[in-house]
């Protein structure tokens, strides 16, 4: 079908209301669990292993389907796997608010990770695919820029729902939310697909990079040493199939250019450092320094609402100085953040302790992502650019898994969640997170153009790392 929406008809709002409906509760349920854990560990009697699994269940399928989730919609219809993925989303989701056992949850949020990998590729699609040439960039915009909202917006109203009903309500909230995407969506969005595309989805590649990346987080959390070993046999496979292919989900030759693996090394440095404090410094909050879940969840508010505000510089000055510096610069940035964050000790107030190391991370994270989206999508030929985009959000989830997975042992904090231990690794867990940074700031010095041709990003967004609305409305026409 030919794209025929135009942004100023009722049916192109339709088709941004779906869209954004759809994604916002896969960003929401992003930000608002790390907020709920303590609730969740007390109600349930989880340990930080169970609190572990609770986000990397999640992140485990949502990793290793997004590129899947991209294709299905291409062959079998954006539209049809947009429903499909909100469905299977809500289900998970009601599931996740009725579980009486941690396993029972982790299991839950594992399924909502599978819906949620064709959520969050089908929403750019769909618009992509629907709106006019002409009309594809202001139409990502709005996009963006209300998905932006709904991610500064979730911490805050996730933490008054945790502390006035219960954390399961973060879950149920999605049911309505849904039912009105699904909605508008059989009734006003328009059905697209690829007539080029391929004709079976690389089911067999989805199932070992899924069992790779499980075993693997299963290693780490349990430190299981067979089953890390298995996972990273399994992830070798997942290699040594696509290469095979003469179609492949993941192609290799993506990663010939020296920049697009760095600038996605960059990705893992930073998205490790992000995923791992975050996991942490709001357990701190909590559970050493007395925050309730809507405290905690606001604390942070300063981070996405600078990243809201700077972002759009932050791509205008990659665009005239290349975005090697900024890059370089904008992980030290970060670093210097978890410095900060391992000063949020008992005793500590706000504004002398969490204030500065929030709007310190802001500003890094501005600096970092907008480049990074733009020497990315640099990097890759025109014909690539939405798988390119797709490997390097997949490449940000799995951080956040590892780190989510490795960085709480590392620290000694395992077992109960203890306030004294807790209290003795902290410091030492951000110390370790601020290395990891500085070290994604290194690798963009040595392997990213300086003078590489960038676009300006419109709208940056932490949960959704490669977004350049410019670029994908550009490769979509």
């Amino acid at each position: 079908m030919t794209a025929t929406v135009r942004y100023r008809t009722p049916t192109g709002r339709w088709v941004i209301a779906a869209t954004v409906l759809g994604s916002g509760i896969a960003f929401l349920d992003s930000t608002v669990v790390n907020v709920a854990l303590p609730s969740i560990g007390r109600d349930l009697h989880a340990g930080i292993a169970g609190l572990q699994w609770i986000v990397d269940g999640y992140l485990v399928t949502l990793s290793a389907l997004l590129l899947l989730g991209g294709s299905l919609g291409d062959i079998y219809g954006r539209r049809r796997v947009f429903v499909a993925g909100l469905v299977w989303f809500t289900v998970a989701s009601v599931a996740c608010g009725a579980a009486p056992t941690t396993g029972f949850l982790v299991a839950a949020r594992a399924l909502q990770g599978v819906g949620a990998a064709m959520l969050v590729p089908g929403s750019l699609a769909l618009i992509s695919a629907s709106f006019t040439p002409d009309d594809r960039s202001r139409a990502v915009g709005a996009w963006s820029g209300r998905a932006g909202v709904a991610t500064a917006l979730g911490p805050f109203l996730g933490g008054w729902l945790i502390d006035a009903v219960s954390w399961r309500l973060i879950f149920v909230i999605n049911v309505p939310l849904a039912a009105a995407a699904v909605w508008i969506t059989l009734r006003h969005v328009p059905e697209t697909r690829d007539e080029q595309a391929p004709g079976r989805p690389d089911g067999l590649g989805a199932l070992s990079a899924s069992l790779g990346l499980a075993l693997t987080a299963y290693g780490l959390i349990e430190k299981r040493w067979w089953a890390f070993v298995t996972g990273g046999l399994a992830l070798a496979l997942f290699v040594a199939m696509e290469r095979r292919r003469s179609e492949p989900m993941l192609p290799p030759s993506l990663f010939r250019s020296r920049q697009f693996t760095g600038a996605n090394l960059t990705t893992f440095a930073v998205y490790a450092a992000l995923g791992g404090a975050m996991f942490l410094v709001v357990l701190q909050l909590q559970v050493n320094l007395g925050y309730s879940a809507l405290e905690a969840g606001g604390s942070l508010l300063p981070v996405t609402l600078i990243m809201l505000g700077l972002s759009a510089r932050a791509g205008g000055l990659a665009q005239r100085t290349g975005p090697r510096l900024p890059m370089t610069v904008g992980p030290l940035v970060v670093g210097a953040a978890m410095l900060l964050f391992s000063r949020v000790e008992p005793g500590e107030t706000y504004v002398s302790s969490v204030l500065p190391a929030a709007v310190v991370f802001g500003l890094g994270l501005s600096i970092t992502v907008a480049p990074l989206t733009a020497a990315v999508l640099a990097a890759v030929e025109e014909r690539h650019l939405g798988v390119g985009s797709a490997v390097n959000n997949a490449v940000a989830r799995v951080a956040g898994l590892v780190a989510v997975a490795l960085l709480p042992a590392l620290a000694g904090i395992t077992g109960a969640v203890r306030p004294s231990a807790l209290a003795d690794g902290f410091g030492p867990a951000m110390v370790a997170c601020a290395v990891v940074a500085a070290a994604g700031g290194a690798i963009a010095a040595a392997t990213v153009r300086q003078g590489a041709a960038v676009h300006p990003t419109a709208q940056a967004d932490v949960v959704h790392p490669c977004h350049d609305p410019c670029r994908s409305a550009e490769a979509a026409a």
